[in-house]
């Protein structure tokens, strides 16, 4: 997003390419992980200028979303790019508006939080409404199988950085997510010790990428158990 204004939705994002390549929100979610892991604090510019592009990703009419679609679903979850007039891996409905989906709203409120934003700024309290609705570990809510271990390891990673033990669903009910997420890993693992995923969208029929996200994800379990 090199040599963008405020007003241009690719203004803050990252992409796969260079500074004219479409910026999305998982790759500005590693961008914006990167700067941190650098020692980075909240408020650098970088981080300020990243987190105007997540914001505009996320499904909430606000300030800090001026969107044509940002209203329209309106759910606090998160899509893939906002670039371009919006783009969801999950669809869209009939009335224009971009789908949400679970794996990119973790990665956009963990890059909120990377931002210094607490959980007490609108955006994060609609992220966290989201995932509270839609917690789930047999699928990537919005998407269903596919791009699960992305999901998984994304999943991990934010509720790491929130430093909760535990998530409380729609109904009520508190989920020890390490537990939880373990378990999931552990009926999934083939006899070889790897992983796949039979829906192999987002080349997750690949085992050595899949593997890969499987073993950060549990990674990312140990590290809260040593933080709690």
């Amino acid at each position: 997003s090199e040599g963008k204004t405020r007003d241009d939705a690719f203004y803050g994002g990252a992409g796969y390419g260079g500074g004219n390549s479409r910026p999305d929100l998982s790759n500005t979610a590693f961008f914006m992980e990167a700067l941190r892991d650098t020692g980075l604090p909240a408020d650098d510019p970088n981080l300020q200028k990243a987190l105007v592009f997540v914001s505009r990703c996320q499904n909430l009419k606000s300030e800090f979303n001026d969107q044509a679609w940002a209203g329209k679903i309106n759910d606090g979850g998160f899509i893939y790019t906002a670039a371009q007039g919006g783009s969801s891996m999950a669809g869209k409905e009939a009335n224009g508006g971009l789908r949400s989906y679970a794996s990119m709203t973790y990665a956009g409120l963990k890059s909120m939080i990377y931002a210094g934003l607490s959980r007490e700024d609108p955006r994060v309290k609609a992220a966290l409404t989201y995932i509270t609705r839609h917690y789930s570990l047999e699928e990537n809510p919005g998407l269903g199988q596919q791009g699960l271990y992305y999901y998984y390891h994304t999943f991990a990673k934010t509720m790491s950085v929130l430093e909760t033990p535990t998530i409380t669903d729609a109904a009520g009910v508190s989920h020890d997510w390490r537990a939880e997420l373990v378990a999931a890993l552990a009926k999934r693992q083939q006899a070889d010790g790897s992983w796949v995923n039979p829906a192999d969208r987002f080349m997750e029929g690949d085992p050595n990428l899949v593997t890969a996200y499987a073993l950060l994800a549990l990674a990312y379990t140990r590290l809260q158990t040593k933080r709690s």
